[in-house]
């Protein structure tokens, strides 16, 4: 090699060098797992979220969005000292009543581009406040068309609403068939590889290299099918887990990735199916969710005298899963919990006693284990109405109305927090608080 090949030659293994720390630096901002506790930029980075499913809607620049609500939102979240937020990233059209309208797919490979910008402003908002962002790619239930309408799309045979029908049953069966359809698979892995590999249009920069990501959620609550879900139906669960995770990583290896599984009441009560759901090297961190009247744990027309026997029930719940995240060796973040307003009313005017003596008990045996260093890695309460309002007598959910953390399969009011709520965001501020001590 003569001096003037060998002189360039270190000269560019010289650049290339200098360039490998600067592309590691890139991602160095981004959430990561240390042990049993996530990590952000070196720091210990403890979740104090909420949901806020609807947040790429507001994005929109279109009529479907509110893009100075979203800000107010964001701030006042914010100041709240929320640095969390679990949103939907794609919905799918469907003909029934209890589903979110429009849809950001209308159809296989039929995408609403404004709305994917309503999240990329959202996402670019986001990142200004420093915050992060877990977004969910699917959805068991019905409210945002979810697995069940890819089935649809699929045979040709209409959705079926089981708020209409009563037949959660056979709704929840429909919706597990996704696991075992070679096409509702590929279509779903190229919605997938949309999102992640999609380039904002607001920073430019790809979805897979923006560290207001925490996670890729594969779908909000997905099950292995319903009650009597068979071993079969839990072994192609397992397996849909594995081979998604797989998948996503191949695309994203820098990011996250989680379930959305509401822990042992979305698998059938069974733990060993919870932990085998799990227990994937592409599964980072291990997600449940808290529903005591949704679950029959307690009576919302009964709260004094259902209270004691619900809430142990809850406790147990919560420390339980605590235990399997420490088995596992996996962080764990109670992603979802709520309940309602007193009586189960919906008007925004109805008191939150009951509800605001939930959230201080939940966050009570969190913070326990937390301050602990134990595998519990945070919480999302459900959910965040913020500044919207309904003027219907029924409270039921219609195109145009406000976008509310309730989606449109329940009634508006039933568990979301607004921002009068007073009584409530002081108990939530107040443990967001301890839980920033713990950042540091």
């Amino acid at each position: 090699m003569g001096i003037w090949a060998a002189i360039l030659s270190f000269g560019l293994s010289s650049v290339a060098l200098a360039a490998e720390p600067k592309k590691a630096d890139a991602y160095q901002a981004f959430v990561k797992v240390k042990g049993t506790q996530f990590e952000k930029s070196g720091k210990p980075y403890y979740i104090a979220g909420t949901n806020m499913w609807y947040a790429g809607y507001l994005g929109a620049a279109n009529k479907v969005g509110n893009r100075a609500r979203l800000a107010k939102e964001l701030d006042t979240l914010k100041a709240l000292g929320v640095n969390n937020l679990r949103v939907l990233a794609v919905s799918e059209k469907s003909d029934i009543n209890s589903v979110v309208k429009p849809a950001t797919t209308n159809g296989f490979g039929n995408y609403d581009e404004e709305l994917l910008k309503g999240l990329d402003y959202f996402m670019a908002e986001v990142a200004k406040r420093d915050m992060t962002v877990v977004l969910y790619l699917n959805n068991y239930w019905q409210w945002s068309g979810g697995m069940s309408q890819y089935m649809s799309w699929v045979d040709g045979k209409p959705m079926q609403d089981p708020n209409v029908t009563k037949d959660w049953e056979g709704f929840m069966a429909r919706s597990a068939s996704f696991y075992q359809s070679t096409k509702a698979q590929d279509e779903y892995r190229k919605t997938i590889k949309k999102i992640v590999t999609r380039v904002n249009t607001v920073t430019g920069k790809t979805y897979a290299d923006d560290a207001a990501i925490l996670s890729w959620q594969l779908a909000n609550e997905p099950r292995p099918g319903n009650s009597n879900a068979t071993d079969k139906e839990k072994q192609i669960y397992v397996d849909w887990i594995n081979g998604v995770t797989s998948y996503i990583k191949e695309l994203d290896p820098h990011h996250l990735v989680s379930t959305g599984s509401e822990g042992l009441m979305g698998s059938v009560r069974d733990e060993k199916l919870f932990i085998d759901a799990h227990t994937s090297k592409n599964v980072d961190y291990l997600t449940y969710h808290m529903w005591i009247r949704n679950w029959g744990w307690i009576d919302k027309t009964n709260f004094a005298g259902t209270w004691d026997a619900g809430w142990a029930k809850g406790e147990e719940y919560l420390t339980s899963h605590i235990a399997i995240a420490k088995k596992i060796g996996k962080p764990i973040v109670l992603e979802e919990f709520g309940l309602d307003r007193d009586a189960g009313a919906y008007d925004i005017k109805a008191t939150t006693q009951v509800r605001d003596k939930f959230y201080q008990q939940v966050f009570n045996v969190l913070w326990t284990p937390m301050k602990k260093g134990e595998p519990i890695a945070g919480y999302n309460f459900w959910a965040w109405n913020g500044a919207a309002r309904t003027s219907r007598p029924n409270y039921w959910w219609q195109e145009g109305d406000d976008y509310m953390g309730d989606p449109p399969q329940e009634e508006q009011g039933m568990y979301g927090i607004f921002d009068s709520d007073a009584s409530t965001i002081a108990i939530i501020k107040a443990f967001n608080a301890k839980i920033h001590s713990l950042n540091k």
